[in-house]
């Protein structure tokens, strides 16, 4: 029944949940092979760079998951607009065809001139060949629009689970954390022209393989174009991260599964989407030394190496663990691309690979 399956072009739910509870060593080994060929035929043995540059803990959201939740004790940063520029120099300099913007989420007047600010001069520095990537949440219909005639053209945007019933369990019950809302921004940021991304945390207490396959719909629904999602790892200072040390849920064996599920995610959502951008998350290898490389082999195509300055690392930790936050940048280059070789792709330095899912789909029209 697998190789029938993998056989088909176009699968069904059937199909994906089938996939989805594959657990024999060598049926995964076959669908990983499967995926990695679809990903060489519509995209490409390339990986492509995002310098991720991670410029604000400040956070007016309070996600149960997050170790930057508004809630968190922690001490709070906020760079300059020079420290931001002058981490998208060196990405230019060292030939990373785009960065992405990332922070705690606000919405405030000043952070909004602030960011289209900060976009203007990256487009100025880089004589626009740096492409821009935000991960900045949820904003008005106006604030994208405004970023995007600014020079930014891709958004990132997790919704981090389609089930509203883990939606409401894993976020506080008020206005703030609303999955209608981000649905509703997705759709803002597609109207407005960006490629855009979404994804989901994979692994999550009393989540699904049922509610993973439902994920996977939801790309396919609203035509997403990149795909950011990885397992969940517990952040142990997080209302989270305590239920699930208290439950004693965060084993070596729990944390493998976590992990193989982000991989079998990987390589479903390539079979399934085929044309989009994918990322191997830096979550995987949080929980596998290997996970990037193991992620690219499932189907990955897209790397996110963390150029933020290192002063700055400790204070943006999501998650407990995080790899890479003592290594400097040039360090992480060097690393990255090993990585990369080391499966037989080659890194795509200097382009911005955009999705193909995207240009497919804009070239028609």
């Amino acid at each position: 029944m697998l190789r029938d399956i993998l056989n088909k072009y176009e699968l069904d739910k059937s199909d994906l949940l089938y996939l989805m509870n594959l657990t024999d060593k060598d049926d995964l080994n076959m669908l990983y092979e499967k995926a990695y060929s679809i990903k060489e035929k519509f995209i490409g043995r390339k990986a492509y760079f995002r310098g991720l540059i991670e410029f604000s803990n400040v956070c007016i959201k309070d996600c149960y998951y997050c170790g930057i939740r508004k809630s968190s004790p922690q001490e709070r940063f906020s760079m300059t607009k020079e420290e931001i520029l002058s981490m998208a120099q060196w990405a230019y300099e060292n030939e990373y065809g785009s960065v992405t913007l990332q922070s705690g989420e606000r919405n405030d007047a000043e952070y909004v001139e602030f960011i289209t600010e900060i976009i203007k001069d990256i487009k100025n520095l880089s004589d626009a060949k740096l492409g821009i990537t935000l991960c900045l949440g949820e904003q008005s219909e106006e604030t994208y629009q405004r970023w995007f005639d600014a020079g930014a053209h891709r958004y990132l945007l997790r919704i981090e689970t389609t089930s509203k019933e883990l939606y409401k369990r894993i976020h506080p019950n008020d206005e703030l954390h609303s999955l209608q809302k981000r649905i509703d921004c997705l759709e803002a940021l597609k109207k407005i022209g960006y490629q855009v991304g979404t994804g989901v945390m994979i692994g999550l207490p009393s989540q699904t393989e049922e509610d993973l396959v439902n994920d996977i719909l939801f790309f396919k629904e609203k035509d997403i174009d990149m795909i950011g999602m990885g397992p969940y790892v517990v952040h142990k200072d997080t209302p989270m991260g305590i239920e699930v040390l208290t439950k004693n849920m965060d084993t070596e064996e729990e944390k493998a599964k976590r992990f193989e599920l982000g991989i079998k995610m990987i390589a479903i959502t390539r079979l399934y989407l085929k044309d989009v951008n994918i990322a191997a998350t830096t979550a995987l290898q949080a929980l596998n030394p290997l996970g990037r490389e193991l992620g690219l082999k499932a189907g990955a195509n897209i790397l996110m190496p963390i150029i933020t300055l290192q002063e700055y690392r400790y204070g943006y930790q999501l998650y407990d663990n995080k790899p890479c936050i003592d290594d400097d940048q040039n360090h992480c280059k060097v690393c990255l691309t090993g990585r990369v070789l080391s499966v037989g792709d080659m890194v795509g330095f200097a382009e911005w690979g955009d999705s193909p899912h995207f240009k497919v789909k804009n070239n028609s029209k």
